[in-house]
């Protein structure tokens, strides 16, 4: 039986074969193709766990609502899903404006897996928000310390001047000074859905780093072709939220890399990576996979183990405490740990590079 998708705004009456799950994510904004990999990974999941019985003999009904990718409109939709109390929990918020935002907003259900590596939100106090992905500043070490031993030492930056951007240029000085190494140049953008990139790419290509990171996400591969037009041969690295939108790129994107929270989708030495390609596969997704659903796939398996810890009649508080449970939970590749004050997951981080079709090499 394939999950089900309620549409945003119907009046939900709680039912004790049903367990309702809210999520908000970005499908006709800027950030669409990454906010619809999120939901389909999550229902792939939940498809496959409603057809072996689901959790206690209930079904998961999975429910969308599209924020834009504006914090405003996040807030909104969480603040709906609140007010509904058939709603148990909330699945990856999608960007770092709206998952403080959300955070804001919600204090009574679980969110699971909010799609960012914001450190600084994650010192925030928020006992029900479980991060499921690595921080940022795990991903910019593993690129920095990773280039360093390559024997790169002038790296470069282009970020976004916003909450996410800043707090990209805190993890990649502090990574650049691990590795004793200084800043080769910085370049910034308007903000994160700002596709003025030029001017950034233009001062980048001009001060000549040997390694450029982009801390940016649907905007990445414009800043690619900006920086190619103006004449840079530096080898471009993205962060795991550029995964979505360099994998549009086709042929144009090879030789892109960047670091990934889940392991390569086409990898099948990890279990959890031969789940859920089966599982794409079976509601007709198998060529749309990438790093983006199989993290959307990845936050809706630890959401339901915390469902199903949470007992056959799950309440909200039920669902937090079930999460909070969770010790060396192993997903088939990646572990998970919270606890009594840990929210923090899990620490995975690798690094991908795109090949001549487009496809991931690990």
């Amino acid at each position: 039986m394939a999950a089900a998708i309620a549409p945003f705004g119907q009046i939900a009456r709680a039912q004790s074969n049903v367990l309702r799950i809210g999520s908000s994510v970005d499908t006709s904004g800027v950030e669409k193709i990454n906010g619809l990999a999120l939901h389909q990974g999550a229902l792939a999941y939940f498809t496959a766990l409603n057809r072996a019985g689901g959790i206690h003999g209930a079904q998961v009904e999975l429910q969308v609502a599209d924020d834009k990718f504006t914090p405003e409109q996040a807030k909104a939709n969480a603040l709906k899903y609140v007010a509904d109390s058939s709603v148990l929990a909330i699945l990856h918020p999608q960007g770092t404006r709206q998952s403080a935002a959300m955070m804001d907003a919600v204090t009574t259900m679980a969110l699971v897996g909010p799609n960012t590596g914001n450190v600084s939100l994650r010192k925030k106090p928020s006992p029900n928000t479980f991060w499921v992905r690595a921080n940022f500043d795990q991903e910019m070490d593993r690129l920095i310390s990773q280039a360093a031993v390559l024997g790169i030492n002038r790296i470069g930056l282009i970020h976004s001047n916003d909450p996410l951007g800043q707090a990209l240029l805190a993890g990649y000085k502090l990574a650049l000074g691990k590795a004793k190494l200084e800043p080769a140049v910085i370049g910034v953008t308007p903000s994160t859905n700002s596709m003025e990139v030029e001017g950034a790419a233009q001062q980048v290509a001009a001060a000549k780093p040997q390694m450029v990171i982009l801390g940016l996400a649907g905007t990445a591969p414009a800043t690619v072709r900006a920086l190619r037009k103006a004449g840079s041969a530096a080898s471009i690295y993205g962060l795991s939220i550029a995964s979505g939108s360099f994998a549009t790129m086709g042929p144009e994107g090879r030789g892109l890399a960047f670091s990934v929270i889940v392991p390569t989708p086409n990898s099948p030495r990890h279990a959890l990576v031969r789940r859920y390609q089966t599982d794409m596969a079976a509601v007709g997704k198998s060529q749309e996979t990438s790093t983006t659903s199989l993290e959307g796939y990845v936050n809706a398996m630890v959401l339901a183990e915390g469902l199903r810890r949470a007992g056959p009649a799950p309440s909200r508080a039920a669902v937090i405490n079930g999460l909070a449970g969770l010790d060396n939970y192993d997903v088939g590749g990646m572990q998970f740990t919270f606890g009594r004050t840990n929210r923090e997951g899990c620490s995975f981080v690798d690094i991908a590079t795109l090949g001549a079709r487009g496809q991931l090499i690990a």
